[in-house]
């Protein structure tokens, strides 16, 4: 009997052990650049929370504050199952993709729901199609919305940007500031502060998220945001490796469906109302708010058709194909 028992003994320590492991396998590993009070990292922990109230044997650790991949080098560890999931500006993968750089152009979005019905199109079907080829999926679609934030003055029109030093998000912008007589310095979001702070930066353009939660009211004097014209508009959804996905259960696939559908809801409102609470906070902080016209819009807008639709059309052979599709969204 004592063999027995200790027989039986070893099968469940044995079975405990594989059990372990088992629920050790189903966390997910999340990582973005941003802290845990912006908004994009509220939208992985919604999800987050709703895996866990769910109780189906899965789970998501979120890395914020680029703690475990850089902030532009995100994308390929998910392509290549390294990272489960990431929070992540898709323009940033553009030289790895030239036409993830169309979700970072100059006047292309026009709102919210312009990005939403983008987010819902052929445009980004045909997307989703290049990121499935690189075994990466979209979980949560979602555009942020920014603007401009200056030392020493104001930015409403191109001429405003002769000898600044600026950051710019994305290949297209640092194209179409060039173009007005900027000097580029490109970097991620997290670094702004410290580029400003230091003097390599005078200007900056980012989204109405990061402006506050990087507390870049701190370093500038004046600050254009996206108000009813916003020029920029930059695709930021939550991406997953796709064969991760399809290796989960066809009830952890529901329940993490479900949650991604309800966080895309969620991040839209807050997409909105992250560009008023900006322009709350920079006031509070003595920041001047400046307003961009319509023809000031209309003057960005043709010198990025000059430099940076041009350049896209030219380098990338399907641009045209891409561009067109974008533009058929009304």
């Amino acid at each position: 009997m004592r063999i027995l028992s200790l027989a039986a003994a070893s099968v469940l320590a044995i079975t405990s052990i594989v059990g372990s492991q088992a629920a050790q396998a189903q966390q997910l590993r999340l990582s973005h650049q941003w802290s845990t009070a912006d908004l994009r990292h509220q939208v992985a922990q919604m999800i987050a929370d709703d895996l866990d109230e769910a109780d189906v044997g899965l789970s998501i650790r979120i890395f914020p504050s680029a703690s475990l991949f850089s902030a532009t080098e995100q994308y390929q560890p998910v392509s290549r199952g390294q990272l489960d999931m990431t929070v992540y500006p898709l323009s940033y993968a553009g030289g790895q993709r030239p036409e993830f750089n169309l979700t970072l152009m100059p006047g292309l979005v026009r709102n919210h729901d312009h990005g939403a019905r983008l987010n819902d199109s052929p445009f980004m079907e045909r997307l989703e199609e290049l990121m499935a080829e690189d075994d990466v999926m979209v979980l949560v679609h979602g555009y942020l919305a920014g603007g401009f934030a200056a030392k020493d003055g104001c930015i409403t029109r191109p001429e405003h940007m002769e000898g600044r030093n600026v950051r710019a998000a994305g290949r297209a912008f640092e194209q179409m500031l060039a173009a007005a007589g900027a000097s580029i310095s490109s970097m991620a979001s997290s670094e702004i502060y410290n580029g400003m702070q230091t003097g390599v930066l005078d200007a900056v353009n980012t989204s109405s998220s990061s402006f506050v939660s990087f507390r870049l009211y701190e370093q500038v004097d004046c600050y254009t945001p996206a108000g009813d014209i916003a020029l920029w508009f930059m695709y930021q959804p939550l991406l997953m490796n796709k064969s991760t996905f399809e290796g989960l259960s066809e009830e952890q696939q529901e329940v993490l469906l479900a949650a991604a559908a309800r966080a895309e809801e969620w991040y839209l409102e807050q997409a909105k109302l992250d560009d008023v609470r900006s322009v709350e906070v920079y006031q509070e902080n003595g920041v001047e708010i400046a307003e961009m016209t319509a023809e000031d819009f209309e003057a960005w807008r043709a010198l990025a058709m000059e430099s940076a639709y041009a350049s896209f059309v030219d380098q990338v052979p399907n641009g045209q194909e891409l561009l067109d599709m974008a533009f058929a969204v009304e």
